[in-house]
């Protein structure tokens, strides 16, 4: 089994093992804090024991367990988000996701990223996603369902938009990879998982990952805080970028 077909296949048993929890919290009486709880420990526990018993040699950097440094001198390093949307997953909603990726010396080679709520999975493979008409419409930019980041907010004195609610920072990032949307962008603060699966599945199809500076995203890092994230259609890139870039001088 490769390396992808691995992570796609763990992915998706994971969020099959946190769709079947859900449906027994209410037999249960669990209430939305200890489904959280459990369905993070749940996840977190598969995921890890099926990568240890695979892979005894690689690293593991996890949300849900403490951070080993000795993985800054692997080349090897899965990094994964055990459950993306804790709220949403325990709202009963479904726009909530699974990550697993892959570093591999210096570099994102793995991504997968389940949905389980939608009974999808989207895996790093090389599949563009299709052309843009843009005609009139305006740019669609998911945007958290609760707080909309002020960068995108200020975008919209700049360019055409409409923002699109959504959950999870997984579930969004791949909104853009489905072709549901246009860009995600993210300014508000992030850790390596959120993101690392999400934006392998999305370079794997042609799109523009970055900072919102234009500079790479780097992972395995000894701090795995990332402050901001730029997921786009590659012909959207220089005008998101050109106007962040300006609302970012006028407001230092």
């Amino acid at each position: 089994m490769s390396d992808v077909q691995f992570a796609a296949e763990i992915a998706k048993e994971a969020g099959r093992l946190l769709l079947q929890l859900r449906a027994q919290a209410r037999s249960k009486a669990m209430t939305e804090s200890e489904l959280k709880d459990a369905g993070d420990r749940a996840s977190q526990e598969y995921l890890n024991r099926r990568l240890v018993a695979s892979y005894p040699d690689d690293s593991i950097l996890s949300e849900e367990a403490t951070d080993d440094l000795t993985r800054l001198n692997n080349d090897r390093v899965w990094i994964i988000d055990p459950l993306d949307g804790t709220r949403e997953y325990s709202e009963g909603r479904d726009d909530w996701a699974v990550h697993v990726a892959l570093w591999q010396s210096g570099q994102l080679i793995v991504g997968a990223v389940a949905l389980p709520g939608l009974d999808e999975l989207l895996v790093s493979r090389s599949e563009p996603v299709g052309a843009l008409n843009r005609g009139m419409r305006p740019v669609r930019i998911a945007v958290s369902r609760t707080r909309p980041p002020q960068i995108v907010t200020e975008l919209a004195n700049h360019l055409d938009i409409e923002f699109v609610p959504m959950g999870s920072a997984g579930f969004k990032a791949c909104a853009v990879a489905r072709g549901e949307v246009d860009a995600y962008i993210h300014a508000g603060g992030q850790y390596e998982w959120d993101s690392a699966a999400p934006v392998a599945v999305a370079a794997s199809r042609d799109l523009h990952v970055s900072r919102i500076d234009g500079s790479p995203l780097e992972y395995n890092q000894e701090n795995p805080y990332l402050p901001d994230l730029l997921i786009c259609r590659k012909e959207l890139r220089a005008a998101l970028l050109g106007a962040m870039a300006g609302i970012t001088l006028q407001t230092t």
